[in-house]
């Protein structure tokens, strides 16, 4: 937002109490800004352990990412668009990488990146906006309206310093609504004070804000103060000098971006604990492609570079306290459509990059047979209430997630040591 946007005079140019009143009322200067579709929620102690959620958000077809090369069911039900054992990437007797997945496949090898098959939600659906919406509130059968990133900052206690204030054409996915505070931007470049910081210092807009704020109660004085801290605190970062995300061998996409970005705060030990992070474009009703070109091809190549890229650039210590993982509303349909594509489904596939994996792949296979199926769908064996619970506890630091999955009792998935 510029100064134009805030009060329609270009001339204005300063710091004065009614520009502060206008920001105020729409709740902060540049707390919740978008980052390419990534929102970081910070505040927790510097050290501690990052979840980076990458939202693939349409429905992902996870048995073409990870195909079930072993099960009859797969090749007979995908004639056109399969994926063969010669053209796959083999991971063990029963799954197989799809070939665009190539950027990755050593990270499969050496433990770097795993993941969990047949994962599904409970009560699932094929609305994109009914599955995301629950997937992102996990709380079903309740009146919590709350999302599970939101119920995780507080479960952790004061996770400090950044409030959960939005502005402009920002906004935070539904897993972070909620009174605990957050942050989103659109880049670390982007963070700025609304009215251009190179014109008035930092160090005016706190004068300014403790006028203002005298006498005032901390509720009141929270949007500004965590907006001006985040300023204080990001505006180093964003001046020091930095490869564009290209050169670090990330694609030149919003998603290669994003990661960069992400990449760059985990490193700065900023204190971040949970990150997301969208990727969309996957709703392939037609023409999803074949083995060796095409939609599928084009995404998971996309997706696969920028994941071994933000491997590289964290490296082995960064690694150590990150975990990735991929959530999407749902799967796809176990049976091509007559266009050449998917229809929605049901069980999915979790892809997890990071420290502490364990190798291969994790979840109970059901196969892929007629009565294994759900309405024609893999059926979800693993809730990925499961799999989060999992990284909360054993990367982040959580020490229950009783009420953060309220009356969900996770069960161990085995995918972080």
């Amino acid at each position: 937002m510029t100064a134009d946007d805030m009060c329609g005079c270009p001339e204005n140019r300063g710091v004065s109490r009614r520009t502060l009143f206008r920001m105020a009322a729409v709740g902060g200067l540049t707390t919740a800004t978008t980052l390419s579709g990534a929102t970081l929620a910070f505040g927790a102690p510097a050290g501690t352990g990052t979840l980076v959620v990458l939202s693939l958000r349409g429905g992902f077809d996870g048995l073409s990412a990870v195909i079930p090369l072993g099960d009859a069911g797969y090749a007979k039900a995908r004639p056109n668009i399969q994926v063969t054992a010669s053209q796959a990437h083999k991971v063990d007797s029963m799954f197989g990488l799809h070939p665009a997945m190539e950027p990755v496949f050593k990270l499969f090898e050496n433990g770097t990146m795993s993941a969990v098959h047949a994962v599904g939600q409970a009560d699932p659906t094929r609305s994109h906006f009914e599955a995301m919406e629950e997937m992102e509130r996990a709380a079903p059968d309740s009146n919590l309206r709350t999302g599970w990133i939101d119920r995780t900052l507080g479960s952790i206690g004061d996770p400090g310093g950044f409030a959960g204030t939005q502005v402009g054409s920002g906004s935070m996915p539904d897993s972070m609504i909620g009174p605990n505070a957050k942050f989103a931007m659109n880049s670390i470049a982007g963070v700025k004070l609304s009215v251009g910081e190179d014109l008035v210092p930092l160090a005016r807009w706190r004068s300014a804000m403790k006028t203002l704020h005298t006498g005032a109660s901390p509720d009141l004085k929270a949007p500004l103060t965590n907006a001006l801290g985040a300023v204080g605190k990001m505006a180093p970062l964003a001046k020091a000098e930095a490869k564009a995300a290209k050169d670090v061998g990330y694609p030149d996409t919003a998603l290669g971006n994003a990661l960069h970005d992400v990449a760059r705060l985990i490193k700065a030990d900023l204190g971040l604990r949970v990150a997301t992070v969208d990727y969309g474009n996957w709703d392939m009703h037609v023409n999803l492609g074949r083995a060796d070109a095409g939609w599928m091809f084009n995404q998971l190549k996309e997706m696969s570079q920028a994941l071994a890229a933000f491997a590289a650039e964290l490296g082995t210590d960064g690694l150590a306290r990150t975990n990735l993982i991929t959530l999407s509303e749902f799967g796809r349909r176990l049976e091509e459509n007559g266009s050449g594509g998917l229809d929605h489904g049901h069980g999915n596939v979790v892809l997890a990059l990071g420290g502490g994996l364990k190798k291969g792949i994790h979840g109970r296979w059901p196969g892929l047979g007629a009565s294994a199926l759900v309405d024609g769908d893999l059926a979800g064996t693993t809730d990925y209430r499961s799999i989060v619970s999992e990284v909360l506890k054993k990367r982040v630091g959580v020490d229950s997630t009783t009420d953060i999955f309220p009356g969900y009792k996770a069960r161990a998935v085995g995918l972080v040591s």
